[in-house]
């Protein structure tokens, strides 16, 4: 795996969820990995939905893997991430999930 994405739910969460995508990106990066941070992309939090998620899904798709947040799969945005990266074949990781594909490789 070269490159990961990281997903999850930003919209009604505090400070975007900004801190977690900024956390997890951090352990990714400390282990060698190259981490694409939706939060760095859309660094501007007064920015709409849409543009954002046309800027997200634009790095998303040269990605090797997505690392889903918890509560992925009630946002709108990361729900569109998952499914495009399902179809792109890509590996799907779960943080704090109980898939079978879970946790990162060394």
């Amino acid at each position: 795996m070269k490159r990961i994405y990281i997903a999850g739910p930003m919209t009604g969460k505090p400070d975007l969820n900004f801190p977690l995508f900024h956390r997890e990106a951090a352990r990714l990066r400390a282990e060698g990995l190259d981490v694409v941070n939706p939060a760095e992309i859309n660094a501007d939090l007064t920015a709409g939905w849409l543009p954002c998620m046309r800027a997200d899904i634009k790095q998303l798709v040269d990605c090797d893997a997505i690392l889903m947040l918890p509560g992925w799969e009630w946002s709108r945005g990361a729900s569109l991430e998952h499914h495009i990266a399902q179809r792109l074949e890509m590996r799907v990781i779960y943080l704090n999930a109980t898939a079978p594909n879970e946790g990162i490789p060394a």
